[in-house]
């Protein structure tokens, strides 16, 4: 007999309850049937979990850990995460209906990114000025910045934790992750991979539960000094607003439209395997989802015909499948706004070209791909994220259009570009408010590369080289060098 899992909050090396008793289920998006329960925090709890972060960081145990032995502990949990990939992954498309091919390959690649930051651990260096005073020595460090903040959402959650996680800890931070309360296993499952790795008590806790409760105690904690944030504007509004209270540094991911443009000189084929990745790929949840395509006019047609070629084959199904590209979307809510959107663009005068209908036999959460073809920038799919398999194309003339239509938005995360002339490359790209822009290729990432984006899409970088620079703030010392005492402060030479 299987007993359904049940996970309690990990708060200070221990698991342990909520507070109020509040316990929330996770359905699984492949059957819509109940799958596994969860404690939910309390402003309690986040006290708990902030008490314990701060208190670590003047513990002799974390405080005077080497960097080179904090890049050891993140070596080790980099390596225990690759050697759990497999289940991580498993649990989280259970949990969220993305294709386990996916989560297995993500969570693999994820242990790079705490090898990328293990690595820069003790190379965070401060400097010796060469002040105007002959008589003074003076030189800076980096400091840890203190007790952080990390809300992730469901999608992608292994990254997006990864990206906050391995940075705060490599620079000598403590961390309470808030998972989202819709399908928070993977992350509690990553706490168990934590308390393996040895990290002191207190260095990182887990929790998750309902914004009242737990979000907002959290982000406007007094004694959280860094809040770094992924999520949807109308949410981050409310993040900024809280970090008046504590003055915490904050950053915020917070997705986007991106547009993908096709140019007339480009390979077809390339172009509608990137606009099929940019859209079908996660079933369309992803922050840079390239739901904006913009392809020159001359070619529209052949476009639009190789993309409902190669889409023919799609399979829409159980996510733990090997067979299918396509798994169930991870809330009922996300299929009634698709609906509700192709609904709105076609009385725009859209017209779905293939999909715009639920998929499946009635249960779980599915929806075929969609191709929207569009005729004024307006239309409400080309406006609305609405986090699934929906693409829509819009013909373009000219590339002064083009960019135009490109930066016609609100928001600017990821952008792409097809073309075989490298200098028109190079030109849009610089020309394109976007934080990041892919040419030629689509939806790659990498710990080496920085990830953020422009407008609404937020402010700050994850990942890269710079981004542990973050987590720190900068501390200078002055030292009198001179034999002779400080001078009268009152005498003015």
């Amino acid at each position: 007999m299987n007993t359904m899992p049940h996970y309690e909050l990990f708060i200070a090396g221990d698991w342990q309850a909520g507070s109020a008793g509040q316990i929330m289920q996770s359905q699984n998006p492949a059957d819509g049937q109940v799958w596994a329960t969860f404690d939910c925090a309390t402003a309690q709890d986040v006290d708990k979990a902030v008490a314990a972060a701060k208190a670590i960081l003047d513990d002799p145990e974390w405080r005077d850990m080497t960097q080179t032995a904090r890049g050891k502990l993140l070596f080790r949990l980099a390596d225990i995460i690759a050697e759990n990939a497999e289940h991580l992954g498993r649990v989280e498309t259970t949990d969220s209906g993305k294709l386990a091919a996916e989560t297995m390959a993500q969570t693999g690649y994820v242990a790079d990114y705490y090898r990328y930051y293990a690595g820069l651990a003790d190379k965070i260096e401060g400097a010796v000025l060469p002040i105007d005073k002959p008589d003074m020595h003076v030189y800076t460090q980096r400091m840890p910045i203190g007790v952080v903040a990390a809300i992730v959402p469901w999608n992608a959650q292994m990254f997006l934790a990864a990206t906050k996680v391995a940075p705060a800890l490599a620079a000598g931070c403590s961390i309470v992750l808030k998972a989202s309360e819709i399908a928070p296993a993977p992350m509690l499952e990553f706490a168990r991979l934590v308390e393996q790795a040895g990290f002191p008590k207190g260095v990182v806790s887990v929790i998750t539960g309902d914004a009242e409760n737990c979000a907002i105690p959290l982000t406007r904690h007094k004694d959280v000094d860094r809040i770094a944030f992924t999520g949807g504007p109308e949410t981050a509004r409310h993040v900024v607003r809280n970090s008046a209270e504590n003055f915490a540094v904050t950053t915020l991911e917070l997705g986007g439209k991106s547009p993908i443009l096709v140019f007339d000189d480009a390979d077809i084929d390339a172009a509608a395997n990137g606009l099929i990745a940019g859209n079908f790929g996660a079933s369309g949840q992803s922050c840079v989802a390239g739901t904006r395509g913009l392809v020159q006019r001359s070619i529209y047609d052949r476009l639009v015909a190789a993309i409902a070629e190669k889409s023919k084959g799609l399979v829409v199904g159980d996510p733990h499948d090997p067979a299918t590209h396509l798994g169930p979307l991870c809330t009922q809510a996300q299929v009634a706004k698709i609906e509700e959107t192709l609904t709105t663009a076609k009385s725009q005068g859209a017209k779905v070209a293939f999909g715009g209908v639920r998929a499946g036999n009635g249960q779980g959460n599915y929806f075929h791909p969609t191709l929207v073809l569009c005729d004024t920038p307006n239309t409400e799919t080309l406006k609305v994220e609405m986090f699934g398999p929906v693409m829509s194309l819009l013909p373009f003339d000219t590339e002064e259009e083009a960019i135009a239509l490109a930066n016609d938005s609100d928001f600017g995360l990821g952008s792409g570009i097809f073309t075989q002339n490298v200098a028109r490359a190079h030109r849009v790209s610089k020309r394109i408010r976007s934080g990041i822009t892919w040419i030629n290729t689509y939806r790659a990432i990498s710990p080496i590369a920085p990830f953020g984006g422009f407008n609404q899409s937020g402010y700050g970088r994850e990942a890269g080289q710079e981004a542990i620079l973050d987590y720190t703030r900068i501390k200078t010392t002055w030292i009198n060098i001179s034999d002779d005492p400080m001078s009268n402060p009152f005498v003015m030479r």
